[in-house]
């Protein structure tokens, strides 16, 4: 097979439909187009979204209001009562806490917040903590480390 041999399959090829070429050709008069109205006319047709009047789907839903901020840190929370599960002077470490169940997301960071109560001593080590958890941890004898 040589180069100039090469062929399209049959049925890939269609000619060019000529219309307004007179009624012969089946596209003469109307030319395609209908009898009058709108989209008979050169130029005719309704612009983008334009629903006939009816008040169009854009204008329907709500507008969308502010901006989302690219840079916002999603952290996983836990809270101090939540931390009452550990044994007394245990190191709480995100991996803990993953293995407790406590977090589900092990790449993103991880932020102690201050609902609920301890009672006992421990050593937590997180990311960021809330001021009332911290004061709770340390007033418990515990021991706060930001990583």
């Amino acid at each position: 097979m040589k180069q100039n041999e090469l062929k399209p399959p049959a049925g890939a090829k269609h000619k060019r439909k000529r219309i307004g070429r007179g009624n012969g050709s089946g596209h003469g008069t109307y030319s395609g187009r209908g009898v009058k109205g709108q989209n008979s006319r050169s130029g005719g047709g309704v612009r983008l979204g334009f629903e006939g009047g009816q008040l169009p789907l854009i204008k329907r839903l709500p507008r969308k209001r502010g901006f989302t901020n690219i840079f916002k840190v999603e952290y996983n929370t836990v809270n101090v009562g939540k931390l009452a599960i550990f044994a007394p002077g245990t190191e709480v470490t995100t991996k803990e806490l993953l293995q407790a169940g406590l977090i589900s997301a092990p790449r993103r960071p991880t932020k102690i917040l201050g609902q609920g109560d301890i009672q006992h001593p421990l050593v937590v080590k997180a990311n960021k903590f809330s001021s009332s958890a911290q004061k709770k941890i340390l007033s418990a004898g515990g021991k706060v480390e930001q990583t």
